[in-house]
């Protein structure tokens, strides 16, 4: 079963939870005697700052949101901080578990405008609640322990620019310079990803151009313009390669799955492609139209639908 991107974030959450929540209750245990004194809190935070695990900043608040104490952060105290009003920030207005501990969603920091969460413990002796013991974490210092998610692999539709969408009776496709040599583009392109280890392609058919990536270089993108896509010599700056034998799609549907393009590109006058995509190790392939509505599917399921299906 594929691992979702929502599926990831709540196992890395969990992990998290599980690695804050007993330090900050013992810490929390340790600020409440210390309540309503500054120097004390501080002192405190600076004495217990090494026990919680990757944290940026440690601070108390009242009940009411506002800051009771300092900042504490890895090099100490940072002032300026006491009375602070918190109670608008996110994670003060997230509810805490009945349990006392909460790890909030991710929120964008009001100082370094970066990824950050909060985790709040509440500090409460004899059921009484004081308020809560704050600790602030950039992503960038959170280890990540949940597996790199998959994409999904079944149809997606997006729709587009509401605009471009209310107004496609009133366009017609005009002829771009690779319709006019179609069927030599798609060749090039065919050849490029089967026998020159290119792996992904994007096809711009209204404006005359691919971007494709390579097996050999595949951080780096290249741009084949019309006057590529209408010489077949291109095909000689890119060494031939094998087909690769993990791809997810079968070397011998590229030709079939561009001709496809092909025919929902010059079929209707008014709903037709103006984009699409390959990649053949995620299996996928997508489409955009004029209407500006995409649409992600495996290549299988595009291979089944014929163009009346699309018009």
């Amino acid at each position: 079963m594929n691992t979702s991107w929502k599926d990831c974030i709540y196992q890395q959450r969990e992990t998290l939870a599980r690695m804050l929540r007993a330090p900050l209750a013992q810490l929390g245990e340790r600020c409440a005697p210390a309540w309503g004194h500054c120097e004390a809190l501080d002192a405190i935070l600076m004495e217990c700052f090494s026990s919680i695990p990757h944290c940026s900043v440690l601070y108390c608040v009242g009940a009411d949101g506002v800051q009771i104490c300092n900042n504490v952060g890895q090099n100490g105290v940072v002032p300026g901080y006491l009375g602070r009003d918190r109670s608008q920030r996110p994670y003060m207005k997230e509810a805490v578990p009945v349990w006392g501990f909460l790890l909030s969603d991710a929120y964008i920091s009001l100082n370094g405008h970066r990824p950050s969460l909060t985790a709040l413990q509440v500090v409460s002796p004899d059921s009484q609640t004081l308020g809560y013991l704050g600790a602030d974490f950039d992503l960038r210092n959170l280890p990540v322990t949940s597996e790199l998610y998959d994409e999904p692999g079944y149809w997606r539709q997006i729709k587009g620019d509401p605009a471009i969408r209310g107004t496609v009776f009133q366009q017609c496709r005009v002829e771009s310079r690779m319709d006019g040599n179609i069927e030599q583009a798609l060749s090039i392109l065919e050849e490029l990803l089967t026998q020159c280890g290119v792996f992904q392609c994007q096809i711009h058919f209204s404006s005359s151009q691919a971007t494709i990536w390579t097996v050999d270089d595949p951080f780096r993108y290249r741009i084949l313009d019309h006057e590529a896509l209408n010489d077949p010599d291109i095909c000689l700056v890119y060494p031939s390669r094998t087909y690769p034998a993990d791809a997810a799609i079968p070397q011998n549907d590229i030709n079939r799955i561009l001709n496809t393009m092909q025919a929902l590109r010059l079929t209707d006058p008014t709903f037709y492609l103006r984009m699409a995509s390959i990649n053949i190790f995620n299996g996928m392939v997508s489409v955009t139209f004029s209407c500006d509505g995409s649409h992600y599917m495996p290549h299988v399921e595009f291979l089944m639908k014929g163009t009346t299906f699309w018009f």
